[in-house]
């Protein structure tokens, strides 16, 4: 069996969101359009009222979000959290330690997607007071909302630049990617895939492995993120 801490159930991540309730251009509180490119996400909603705007090769679509509503969504549809009052959620992410690598994209305007580091620019937060990061979160997020827009009125041809410009931006991240994924989800698959079959053969011997393990908040305070404020636990496998 595995030595050391397991990871969180299937690989995955778990976050705790107040969603930003700054206006936005549009008029609508909440966050940051994005999409991932090679995790699914999935939302527990744990207070307030909300709503998620989403993209995809399915076309437009609107789904309201209220205390108990649980959704998930796949790589490549475009969110966009819209906080209706004090909405709360807590995010779970597939292959933990990929959408904090650079997993996730922003759709801002196409001529900041097409270029590697005019992106880096736009994505990033300075160091510095809480003003300032908070400053810089809203003018990325309402950037992201500008290229939402567009993305919106163009229809598929708009949509598959999107997917292409995001492609060009993580492939030199994918390699690194692939070993986190292996260490922290395909590790588990195997180790399950050992005990299906010794089980098969009523061999039980890796339940004395059995153990019990808490993780640790890694910020003492919420951080600004991509759809609002946010504290994460490390659940790695170590």
């Amino acid at each position: 069996m595995r030595a050391g801490r397991p990871g969180f159930p299937g690989g995955t991540a778990v976050s705790h969101l107040t969603v930003y309730d700054w206006p936005t251009p549009d008029g609508l509180a909440g966050g940051s359009p994005h999409l991932h490119t090679a995790s699914s996400e999935g939302y527990v909603v744990v207070g307030g009222q909300g709503r998620l705007q989403t993209l995809s090769p399915a076309g437009v679509a609107e789904h309201p979000l209220a205390a108990g509503a649980v959704l998930w969504f796949t790589p490549g549809t475009v969110h966009r959290l819209v906080n209706d009052g004090g909405l709360e959620i807590v995010v779970v992410m597939q292959n933990a330690g990929l959408p904090e690598a650079g997993d996730a994209v922003f759709t801002f305007p196409d001529e900041v997607l097409a270029s590697p580091d005019r992106y880096a620019a736009a994505a990033a937060l300075p160091d510095g007071d809480e003003d300032a990061v908070a400053t810089a979160a809203r003018r990325r997020r309402d950037l992201a909302l500008e290229g939402y827009a567009s993305l919106r009125a163009g229809g598929p041809a708009a949509l598959e630049r999107l997917y292409s410009r995001a492609g060009a931006l993580v492939a030199a991240k994918a390699t690194g990617w692939r070993t986190t994924w292996e260490q922290a989800v395909r590790a588990g698959v195997d180790e399950t895939d050992r005990a299906l079959t010794a089980l098969g053969r009523g061999d039980a011997a890796h339940l004395h492995s059995a153990s019990v393990h808490v993780g640790e908040r890694q910020e003492r305070t919420y951080r600004y993120g991509m759809c609002g404020r946010l504290r994460t636990w490390d659940v790695a496998a170590l």
